[in-house]
């Protein structure tokens, strides 16, 4: 590290930051503090100052440090061109096409920088057919650095500006805060301040073009929300329903990642219950959602699991979204199953069916990958075993998901599923044979342990 990384006195304030329409808070009158920001974030940004670059660190690590948070990562925004950062750094690693982005890592520590984006309107982004872009092989020929969708939706985003550019490019107000050791002052573009004290989620910009840019801002929306406990702004929240059929426009595994933030950060009963508010979960499980409607259990069941999840992560306990994908989709594998029953299919044969037919159709909203698919499906062929209680249940409770499958028969039996009191059977046969319950952390969950590769034996000497 050199002695400008070390020292932030010796870093003059970026002179391109004289004119800016920023509100800038000086360090005597905000609370954030060097010590509360990660050393990788700390190294990033002094590296790129002593390299005559702007650096600041930006969005929810300034947002959560305001409001006396401790973020869990850290992002910085730049005027150095990714390549730049790159060569910056020998830890460096250039990812994204939509977005290009470079991912500086410390350990077990990634810290993501990227560089100052113009806004999404240049004349550079003329509509075009997402399915014409260049594809993964093709990257860099004759590329487009922006492209929006005939609907208006980004489908690359890579025209660099400044950072008054970037501000105003931003999702909401309360992720355009800016803060750099160069002069440690806050630099708020969008009166993010007002917004953080006032606790609402207020979109820059016109909300409705805003949504239609990227979908995806609906979903973040309420996982906002849902994570500070704030309100949206009424413009904010008013624009949803006219435009939020466009979520349907979002490549499922993208939805699968938002799944994944909404539902498995410790605010995933919330997120539920302001996802159905706004008709947005029915998009990504229409399934799920018309069994909430019709059957009071399969919602009982969707937020049971969801407490528990809610609970596990407040504990620091391993959580896997299977299991509340398995909770989401229970009432509608049910009926389908009855359906093919009555049909002539044998139970069995009946299940398999409709577990198939069901995922199916579900990967056509949000992807759901093969280890989780895995994991829901025996969880739930294993619900009519353990119904059947004492019949090999030696031989069941050694099974690697009997955990997830106990939990969930639990789970069933607690929103008054008729279950024969099943239960508290198995709860009682474990306390009776002192066994041992693991975690139901899927073992493809976990982090594999990397083998040391053994170097080839040098040759004999002759």
């Amino acid at each position: 590290m050199t002695d400008n990384e070390g020292n932030a006195r010796d870093l003059p304030r970026p002179p391109a930051l004289a004119n800016t329409q920023a509100t800038v808070v000086p360090r005597q009158d905000h609370p954030i503090s060097r010590k509360a920001i990660s050393s990788g974030a700390m190294k990033v940004l002094y590296r790129l100052l002593g390299a005559g670059h702007q650096a600041f660190l930006v969005g929810g690590g300034v947002r959560d440090l305001l409001l006396g948070g401790e973020p869990k990562d850290f992002d910085v925004a730049t005027d150095a061109a990714p390549e730049v950062v790159r060569d910056l750094f020998s830890n460096a690693q250039l990812i994204g096409r939509r977005f290009k982005l470079v991912h500086v890592r410390f350990g077990r520590e990634i810290v993501e920088v990227a560089t100052f984006r113009a806004l999404s309107d240049d004349a550079s982004a003329a509509p075009v057919d997402a399915n014409a872009l260049p594809r993964r092989r093709d990257r860099g020929k004759d590329e487009p650095a922006s492209a929006l969708s005939e609907g208006g939706m980004i489908l690359r985003d890579n025209v660099y500006g400044t950072i008054d550019d970037d501000a105003l490019r931003r999702d909401f107000t309360i992720n355009a805060l800016y803060y750099t050791p160069a002069d440690f002052a806050i630099y708020d573009f969008a009166d993010g301040l007002k917004d953080l004290e006032a606790r609402q989620i207020r979109l820059i910009g016109d909300p409705e073009h805003r949504y239609r840019e990227d979908p995806v801002r609906m979903l973040r929306a309420v996982r906002f929300a849902a994570k500070l406990d704030f309100d949206l702004a009424p413009e904010t929240d008013a624009a949803i329903a006219p435009v939020r059929e466009r979520l349907m426009d979002v490549p499922p595994a993208r939805l699968f990642d938002e799944v994944g933030k909404l539902f498995l950060h410790g605010h995933g009963e919330k997120s539920l219950t302001l996802l159905r508010h706004y008709g947005l979960f029915g998009l990504l499980f229409p399934e799920a959602e018309e069994a909430f409607t019709e059957q009071p259990t399969a919602l009982a069941l969707a937020e049971a699991a969801l407490e528990s999840t809610d609970a596990r992560v407040a504990e620091g306990k391993p959580v896997t979204p299977a299991f509340l994908l398995a909770a989401f989709l229970w009432a509608p594998l049910q009926q389908r199953t009855l359906e093919l029953r009555d049909d002539g299919l044998r139970p069995l044969e009946a299940l398999q069916e409709a577990m198939r037919a069901l995922l199916a159709e579900q990967q056509q909203h949000t992807t759901i990958p093969r280890r989780l698919t895995t994991f829901m499906q025996e969880t739930w062929t294993l619900q009519s075993r353990l119904q059947r209680g004492a019949r090999r249940a030696d031989k069941l409770i050694a099974h690697p998901r009997f955990r997830a499958a106990y939990d969930f028969l639990v789970l069933r039996e607690s929103v008054g599923e008729a279950t024969d009191g099943m239960g508290a059977w198995w709860t009682t046969y474990q306390e009776d044979h002192e066994t041992p319950v693991p975690s139901y952390a899927p073992r493809e969950e976990r982090r594999p342990r990397r083998r040391r590769r053994r170097r080839p034996a040098k040759p004999a000497t002759p």
